[in-house]
């Protein structure tokens, strides 16, 4: 058994990032600045994207682009139920309904065709999630939107570097990524929006920072011109120059952070070939390039959530951290009882809700760290 525990995450942060934050801490300047205006013109670059906007977290990101899109009472907005609850929260306070589409049993993810079924005249925006990596199969959802006039606008918080038919996640459409501690880049918090529609990243630059005429720094003056006005009410969701500055050196690493973790996938894949009690998510069959956010096992003969707590919990006692990624927004209990889905309403959904449980998978692991979790895995299931 390991001596030393192994975290489900642990962020890479080398010492050029440190001093880089140093740098910052003694410029004078820390708040939005410079290193956030090179941080959103560095992703927007990386992505191909013809637009970026910086914010404190990618659910401040949700929260104004619902607001941009003026979601509120009557209308609905879909999205799978297998995601963070932040998005259904921001849609339910928002007035809102939340439709929940089923996802693809072996991807966790929504597809047109589980979309398709749920549109209504009510239907105002459909919100698809990148999972663990991998891409959706945006065409056709894309091409569904359009059809009924709908927004399209992915979430993107596990697929930073994940690429779809050789395009980066973030240069076509509209998505909102996440720089949380356990995500494939970091900035301690913090959040991109990336689109190519203007009038949306006007109105999120404006929304992020109190609803002014400019952004919180002035690209050419330290500071806001005198004559900015408020020309709607906003928000304060800005990211921070000390936040970017460490977005900016995880960003040139991020090539190599997925190198890594698609050689421990890898991996893990092979070894976990072996056990016919445990079946990881399966790759979708269209060209994309996985980014290896997660990595995500079912246990296929878990009858109840309590099995696979009691998994989790053995893992621990053998000094392996695991993760839940995640518990279906609508049987979390504020949603179980106000919603009152019938047991069944998503049954792919479901299943992988109850038997889902999220493997060690940072960069800093090595290949001798992927043993041991299989072999504290084989452990447990004898």
């Amino acid at each position: 058994m390991r001596t030393e525990f192994l975290p489900f995450s642990k962020p890479s942060i080398n010492e050029a990032e440190i001093a880089a934050v140093a740098e910052v801490l003694r410029s004078g300047w820390i708040t939005t600045g410079p290193n956030c205006t090179a941080f959103e013109e560095a992703f927007s670059q990386y992505c191909q994207a013809p637009g970026a906007v910086a914010l404190s977290s990618a659910t401040a990101g949700m929260h104004i682009a619902l607001k941009a899109l003026d979601i509120g009472p009557g209308d609905e907005v879909i999205s799978p139920s297998l995601t963070w609850v932040s998005t259904i929260n921001l849609i339910t306070l928002a007035g809102a309904t939340p439709v929940f589409a089923d996802v693809d049993k072996d991807t966790l993810m929504i597809t047109a065709d589980t979309v398709k079924p749920l549109i209504t005249e009510q239907t105002k925006l459909i919100i698809p999630v990148h999972f663990a990596g991998a891409a959706l199969d945006l065409v056709p959802l894309r091409r569904l939107a359009e059809e009924n006039s709908i927004t399209l606008l992915e979430d993107a918080a596990h697929a930073a570097g994940t690429e779809y038919r050789g395009n980066k996640i973030g240069q076509k459409g509209s998505a909102i990524f996440s720089f949380h501690p356990i995500k494939n880049m970091t900035c301690g918090e913090g959040g991109m929006f990336c689109s190519d529609d203007d009038k949306f990243l006007d109105k999120i630059r404006r929304l992020k920072f109190h609803g002014l005429g400019v952004d919180a720094y002035d690209r050419n003056v330290q500071g806001r011109a005198p004559q900015a006005e408020v020309l709607e009410p906003g928000y304060k969701y800005n990211l921070t120059d000390i936040a970017a500055v460490i977005g900016l050196g995880q960003l040139s690493r991020l090539k190599s952070f997925i190198e890594k973790r698609t050689l421990l996938a890898r991996r893990y894949l092979k070894l976990l070939n072996e056990i016919d009690e445990i079946s990881p998510l399966q790759q979708p069959d269209y060209p994309m390039r996985h980014a290896w956010h997660l990595f995500i096992i079912r246990l296929k003969n878990a009858v109840t959530t309590s099995d696979r707590q009691d998994f989790m919990e053995a893992l621990k006692q053998r000094n392996i951290g695991t993760g839940l990624h995640f518990k279906a927004v609508h049987e979390q209990k504020f949603y179980r009882e106000t919603l009152k889905l019938k047991p069944g309403f998503l049954p792919a959904t479901e299943w992988n809700s109850q038997r889902i449980c999220s493997l060690p998978l940072f960069p800093d692991m090595n290949l001798s760290d992927v043993d041991d979790v299989v072999d504290a895995i084989k452990e447990v299931l004898a």
